[in-house]
């Protein structure tokens, strides 16, 4: 393994320094579910840490879940998870021999204290045999419903407690609550269990590499953050769509809908890295402080400026890719009547010096040509115009996915005595380092055995972000939305919510 990372370090030397600079300790994850999130991400995600020699050798796997598996029925499990999965890169049989190795099962239910008595056993015997030293990673990937009947059962079979046998921590999938009370509720159960150093609460968008460069791109490079304010900027755009459908899962989109499934979480998470100011050292603390002081600036909406802020659609049957989409209501699991929006779009404005009257546009949806996610910072235009025809505004783009890079549109003169200009466009990939390694989890969960909560929002920003969308949730009990045919880019409502010489990008 070693050899190939110095093949590919000597082949392209943009890729050396790129060994991470320090390894996690031995530990246990303690995965609750075997659902879908562990097959299609966790597993995988774990496998090509392993591959890429990022995990302690000691490191183990302990399953829980009611089947009634035995070891190597996990294994098995875990294996075709592995080799069919797209995140998983290469299959390599040794290594997935010794990976296998620590993979272990648990059987039983949530709420059943035996079922606790049975993991407390369970891992301490992983402890002597694979030399874990008691370090344990808790994972609650199960519906949200699960999540506090799991923090207690934890708390009475005292497996959060740290001490002389290792650390302790908990990884809580979203959706964190289902508004602000159910979140504060949330937080405040499960801190009478554990301590807020001890809660990871993870939102994998925070794992993608371009959202991890936008501090890089602001804060170390000078040509980029005297610009980032209002003096020069339009406004910003950040958008995250897909082309997909429901997918059979119809029934759980009915009850989240695509403002607890992607708005109060991913596109709050990466506005703030957007706007904040510069943290004051790379300290998880200081990133998150300064996380929170933007989301506090933002100009607040209540039920009552709903309207004036935000547009909601939902697709309709329509085409993509040359073949017929059915529409919302069609979908199993959905109402015929259902209001349920799968398109929003919302302007948010940000009260603090940096950004006073710069609005910021965030756009998500189903059904759209293309899947994409985008953040797009939109400069003014010249003071003066000296040159024939209309000048096009610079562009600043980040792509999270797909093809991660960044890109800058500005003007340029074409060749000729006439002064003309065109538009063109300096774009940087991501393939110059070569290919992509790792996964958004597995960053992440990398992270967490490290003990680094940097890209792992607070409690604060959890509460802050539920604010700022409980008017929206109000307001959108009642009313239709707008309707879009799928295969296009939503509702006409959208472009007037930009106001007048703004549109939204074309992706």
């Amino acid at each position: 393994m070693e050899n190939t990372l110095v093949e590919s370090t000597l082949k392209n030397p943009l890729r050396e320094g790129m060994r991470r600079r320090e390894a996690p300790d031995p530990c246990t994850l303690v995965i609750f579910g075997v659902g879908d999130l562990t097959q299609r991400k966790l597993l995988p995600a774990l496998y090509r840490l392993a591959v890429e020699g990022e995990l302690h050798p000691n490191f183990s796997v302990v399953a829980v879940g009611r089947r009634p598996w035995s070891d190597d029925e996990f294994r098995s499990f875990a294996k075709n998870s592995v080799q069919t999965s797209k995140e998983s890169g290469e299959f390599l049989e040794h290594i997935w021999d010794g990976f296998e190795k620590g993979l272990y099962f648990v059987g039983g239910a949530f709420d059943e204290a035996a079922m606790y008595t049975h993991l407390s056993d369970k891992l301490e015997s992983v402890k002597n045999e694979r030399g874990t030293a008691g370090n344990v990673l808790f994972y609650l990937a199960t519906p949200p419903s699960s999540f506090e009947t799991i923090s207690s059962g934890l708390g009475d079979a005292n497996l959060q407690v740290e001490g002389g046998d290792g650390w302790k921590r908990l990884i809580i999938e979203k959706p964190f609550g289902t508004d602000l009370e159910t979140a504060r509720n949330l937080n405040k159960h499960i801190q009478q269990v554990w301590k807020e150093k001890q809660i990871y609460r993870i939102d994998h968008y925070l794992g993608k590499e371009t959202v991890q460069n936008l501090m890089a791109i602001r804060f170390a490079n000078v040509i980029f953050e005297p610009l980032w304010n209002r003096q020069y900027v339009d406004h910003i755009q950040i958008t995250a769509v897909e082309d997909l459908g429901m997918e059979g899962r119809g029934a759980y989109y009915e009850e989240a809908a695509i403002t607890r499934d992607m708005l109060q979480n991913h596109l709050m998470q990466i506005f703030a890295l957007v706007a904040m100011e510069t943290p004051s050292s790379f300290d998880a603390n200081a990133i998150r402080d300064e996380k929170v002081k933007v989301l506090r600036a933002v100009k607040p909406i209540p039920r009552e400026r709903v309207s004036q802020v935000a547009v909601r659609g939902q697709y309709g049957p329509g085409t993509l890719y040359g073949e017929h989409a059915a529409g919302y209501r069609e979908e199993k699991g959905v109402a015929p009547d259902s209001i349920t929006p799968t398109y929003l779009a919302l302007k948010l404005e940000v009260e603090n010096w940096r950004w006073q009257g710069v609005p910021f546009f965030l756009r998500t949806a189903k059904r759209m040509p293309k899947k994409t996610t985008e953040i797009a910072v939109v400069f003014k235009r010249p003071p003066a115009q000296i040159f024939p025809g209309t000048l096009e505004q610079n562009v600043l783009s980040f792509r999270i996915q797909p093809d991660e890079g960044m890109s800058l549109k500005f003007s340029s003169k074409t060749p000729g005595q006439d002064n003309r200009l065109r538009e063109v466009q300096m774009d940087f990939s991501y393939d110059a380092f070569g290919k992509l390694t790792g996964t958004a989890y597995g960053r992440l969960l990398l992270d967490a055995m490290l003990g680094d909560p940097t890209l792992f929002p607070r409690e604060d920003e959890v509460d802050l972000a539920w604010q700022l969308v409980s008017g929206i949730l109000e307001a959108w009990q009642q009313g239709s939305p707008e309707f879009y045919d799928a295969g296009t880019w939503g509702p006409e409502a959208a472009e007037k919510l930009l106001g007048e010489g703004r549109r939204w990008r074309r992706l």
